[in-house]
């Protein structure tokens, strides 16, 4: 007989992630004042022999009690975690709670502090499955499908499943993993069973595009190998095209780093030859140009890249080509360019000395007649097309990136975001650089009146001038 048979209450969640049946259950209990040496825990499926049922009458309830919200999305990222006594753990947490609603605040708790570092591990978890995914393109009975393998460490599968719902919305993809499987057929996510690699495909064309881009990126200056493989862990290497190639570019490394002082010596002024990273720049530029991500490809003349130079002061990042830069191919050349053109100059900024693109590459529009009126992007195109401007942003490295409206802003900070509370100030991107965010140039021509089109235009020139001044002291 093991200790589980002493226990007064069995509670069983449906799943590893239950936080819904984990909660009700913990609720009822810690009212009911249950000890927790007087529970056991379970997941369905993984139950002890030994172990005493469930009783058939619950616990008289007691008097309910209001937990802070840092307990609930503690527990809601602790609760993912494969350590087996995270059930308990939170429930004793739950107790100290129900008795002392600040008893979170107290850090030198170990408890606390366990559970903090489950909560941590878990959404560092989350993070490389944001990074390390890989997904390979092959056909079957409806189409193209992307399929993925995946190991995670944690119980996080469903978790972050509407992170790549929101993503690629617009693309019918499997991510596998040895657990549990999800589906997304474009408008409905579902589960499956548990897979293995073999499942898996193991490459496709674009990889080969992928391989090119990565080691014309790579710079052997910057190489830390062992923060690189803390970050990268080796057990994601062989789901990720690019990875194959590590090995080759670190051996290499110090011969290609004294070629790169060696050609920066000889050549002292400005290459007339392409650089590796134009080469880079140009090849995802030449992929983009075929981009089926998101159907507005079907109308549009054409994928409508960023243009500038690749060591800019400041990119900017707009919304979406407009109708005259649809058909002359370039960025912000239309009434709304003109505009940003003027007041970059009023503001002192060189446009020649940066990098503008969009967060949209290709142009939405409503036929009216022989007009074509512009359509703003929804959050499935955005998320669609975020990936050709990830790739921009980690090919360039700009110092201070620009948003230019709530639709760049929803694009580099991967959420809706208001111009009112994020304007006139620094804000931090996933890559740790920096990032202002100010109004998009269209919408001064949308002013009621030349009144409010000048208070409009005269603001949007403030804002630029401060973003001039950052930019010169981030490069000093």
């Amino acid at each position: 007989m093991t200790a589980a048979a002493l226990y007064m209450h069995r509670v069983t969640v449906a799943a590893e992630d239950d936080f819904e049946g984990w909660r009700d259950a913990a609720r009822g209990l810690a009212e009911a004042g249950v000890p927790p040496e007087g529970i056991g825990w379970q997941v369905e499926g993984h139950g002890d022999l030994f172990a005493a049922q469930p009783d058939s009458v619950p616990p008289p309830p007691g008097p309910s009690f209001v937990v802070p919200r840092g307990f609930v999305e503690l527990a809601r990222a602790a609760i993912c975690h494969s350590d087996p006594e995270r059930f308990a753990l939170l429930y004793q947490l739950l107790l100290k709670l129900r008795d002392n609603r600040h008893a979170m605040e107290d850090r030198a708790d170990p408890l606390v502090d366990r559970l903090e570092k489950l909560a941590k591990e878990v959404r560092r978890d989350a993070h490389k499955m944001h990074a390390f995914v890989r997904f390979r393109e092959l056909a079957d009975d409806v189409g193209t499908r992307f399929v993925a393998w995946f190991e995670p460490d944690h119980h996080i599968v469903r978790r972050e499943a509407g992170f790549f719902v929101r993503r690629f919305a617009n693309m019918r993809w499997s991510i596998l993993t040895p657990a549990l499987s999800i589906h997304w057929d474009g408008q409905r996510l579902t589960e499956g069973p548990g897979a293995t690699r073999a499942d898996a495909p193991d490459g496709d064309p674009v990889e080969e595009v992928w391989k090119t881009y990565y080691a014309s990126i790579f710079n052997p200056a910057r190489v830390k190998v062992k923060a690189m493989t803390k970050e990268m862990p080796k057990k994601y290497w062989r789901n990720m095209p690019e990875t194959a190639l590590i090995g080759g570019l670190i051996a290499g490394a110090q011969a290609r780093e004294a070629e790169m002082i060696e050609r920066s010596v000889a050549m002292p002024t400005a290459a007339a030859q392409p650089t590796n990273f134009e080469a880079a720049w140009r090849a995802l530029r030449d992929e983009a140009a075929s981009c089926t991500r998101c159907d507005l490809h079907r109308c549009a003349t054409q994928t409508i890249f960023g243009e500038g130079p690749l060591d800019p002061t400041i990119l900017f990042v707009g919304e979406q080509p407009g109708d005259q830069e649809d058909l002359a191919g370039r960025p912000f050349v239309g009434p709304a360019g003109q505009l940003f053109d003027r007041a970059l100059a009023e503001a002192g900024i060189d446009r020649a000395r940066t990098y503008v693109t969009n967060a949209v590459k290709h142009f939405k529009f409503q036929q009216r007649g022989k007009r074509r009126l512009h359509s703003k992007p929804d959050g499935g195109e955005i998320n669609a097309c975020r990936w050709w401007l990830e790739q921009e942003l980690a090919l360039i490295r700009p110092p201070l990136t620009v948003a230019l409206g709530a639709t760049a802003a929803r694009s580099l900070f991967g959420k809706v975001m208001t111009i009112a509370s994020l304007r006139g100030e620094p804000h931090l991107l996933a890559d740790g650089s920096e990032c202002w965010v100010t109004v998009h140039p269209s919408s001064i021509l949308r002013a009621p009146d030349e009144q409010a089109r000048q208070e409009a235009h005269d603001q949007f020139v403030a804002d630029l001038t401060r973003i001039r001044k950052r930019a010169a002291e981030l490069a000093h």
